[in-house]
């Protein structure tokens, strides 16, 4: 059996030289934002490391680490080769089944849900990606897969019918009846990536996109259903799959995504560099609608800081990109991404910068043109139409839209679509007037949902000059 008694890292300990673990901390929350990363250092983290407790750090804190000591390896850090502690060679010395497989090392524990979800049970990862018991129709069946076998087609096949079916329901229904439903199967995607060895390289980079793009997935439902920071860590656990995988695509994606979550929680500088990064990594891919997605998002942000100078330079090249049409290499999940939701970003940025007659106006267009496929986003633009024209002065309009989102919302479960249309019945309230009125008794009829984790508001509130939203990435 192999010792499990920690080791105290006196390297790092003298690295850290005449400052506290909390200053330390400080120092390496730091250098994380200037590469884009997000890791939640502090005290505790720094003294496990030194203990030992943590003898190699998730990739995360690894490209920190390499970032704060240019020139460094693991090791020089006194850390322990990452083979040695995880991966295929760690787990040969486990006890053999039926005997559940043991806790791996410290950094496992330290990775707390952001990074690789071990999902093992008597030795199996079982995967029930296809149907994700959402009353979909599954695919490929569930999927038994004995740790370290080799991953195939079906098991592929299963994670990505697991990504298209969580889409397609929130599409439908928004995320808030979906979220717990789906961390089950993004768990058994990563453990197919801890467990198995495809058959070929193709097949192994296809699993990587579709674990990066069902993380990404899952965090968009805790996103829209304002569980900020477990969306915040499986956006992170999306990123570092991709740059794990080289697989600038599902980085960019990450990043856009990433971009929006900063938004929606007040860090619009962290968003702008988000969006910045994201147009970095899809360039080389060949889509003009995904540089115009990222572009948007960028501007968005750029809004919120009150420089409308870059947010209309943001807005010009989205739709310069935009008109370029759609290509073969635009990605599967910008389905969502059409004229309608140009409209809908757009309309947001003015919106952010307090020009409520110029957001509704594109937000009227974004109501018009948008595809009655997405039920979700048909109550998400009448909500944001509904705040910019009560904003506006235009409180029977205003109430109209009210209404409409009202009728969506037996079919639609969004924490984010309820916390803006109760951000517009706020302005609307003093107005007065039979439109008002109407709404406001509806309103204050509407039952809240049983499993609605808290109300949505994303960043200042419409009373202070805002109201944020968007659909789903």
């Amino acid at each position: 059996m192999v010792s499990t008694r920690a080791v105290p890292n006196l390297v790092f300990r003298r690295l850290r030289g005449q400052r506290s673990a909390g200053e330390f901390a400080a120092a390496v929350r730091r250098a994380a934002r200037e590469i884009g990363e997000q890791v939640a250092c502090d005290a505790r983290y720094i003294g496990r490391v030194e203990s030992g407790e943590i003898r190699c750090p998730n990739y995360a804190y690894e490209r920190v680490f390499l970032h704060m000591f240019p020139g460094a390896g693991l090791e020089d850090l006194g850390f322990s080769a990452r083979e040695s502690v995880r991966g295929r060679g760690a787990r040969t010395t486990a006890p053999p089944p039926p005997t559940p497989p043991p806790a791996l090392d410290g950094d496992i524990h330290e990775e707390s849900d952001v990074l690789r979800r071990v999902f093992m049970t008597s030795g199996t990862a079982t995967v029930a990606a296809a149907s994700l018991g959402l009353g979909g129709r599954a695919a490929a069946g569930p999927l038994t897969v004995p740790t370290q076998r080799r991953v195939g087609e079906a098991e592929v096949s299963a994670v990505e019918e697991a990504v298209r079916q969580i889409r397609l329901l929130d599409d439908r229904h928004g995320a808030d009846g979906l979220y717990r439903r789906a961390s089950q199967p993004l768990r058994a995607a990563y453990a197919l990536l801890d467990s198995g060895t495809a058959t070929r390289r193709s097949t192994a980079d296809r699993l990587h996109a579709g674990a990066g793009e069902l993380a990404i997935s899952v965090g968009w439902l805790a996103h829209d259903s304002g569980r900020f920071d477990d969306a915040r860590s499986h956006y992170a656990e999306a990123l570092a799959t991709a740059r794990l995988a080289g697989d600038a695509a599902l980085e960019a994606h990450a990043f856009c995504n990433a971009s929006f979550l900063a938004r929606d929680t007040g860090r619009a500088r962290e968003a702008v560099r988000a969006a910045e990064a994201g147009q970095r990594a899809a360039r080389p891919l060949g889509s003009p609608r995904l540089l115009a997605l990222l572009a948007l998002r960028e501007a968005g942000a750029r809004a919120w800081l009150g420089d409308r100078t870059a947010c209309e330079q943001a807005i010009g090249r989205a739709r310069t990109a935009f008109e370029r049409g759609p290509g073969d290499a635009d990605p599967e999940w910008m389905s969502f991404f059409r004229e309608a939701e140009l409209e809908l970003l757009e309309a947001q940025c003015w919106s952010a910068l307090g020009d409520w007659p110029r957001a509704a106006r594109h937000g009227r267009r974004a109501t018009r043109l948008q595809d009655p496929h997405f039920t979700r986003n048909l109550a998400l633009y009448r909500a944001q139409l509904a705040g910019d024209l009560a904003q506006a002065g235009a409180a029977d309009e205003a109430a109209a839209a009210g209404h409409q989102v009202l009728d969506l919302l037996d079919r639609v479960q969004s924490s984010r679509i309820r916390g803006m249309l109760a951000s517009a019945v706020r302005v609307l309230r003093p107005r007065g007037g039979p439109e008002v009125t109407s709404l406001l008794s509806r309103y204050e009829e509407l039952p809240r949902p049983p499993d609605e984790h808290r109300p949505f508001q994303a960043g200042p509130s419409l009373e202070d000059g805002t109201l944020k939203s968007s659909s789903a990435g």
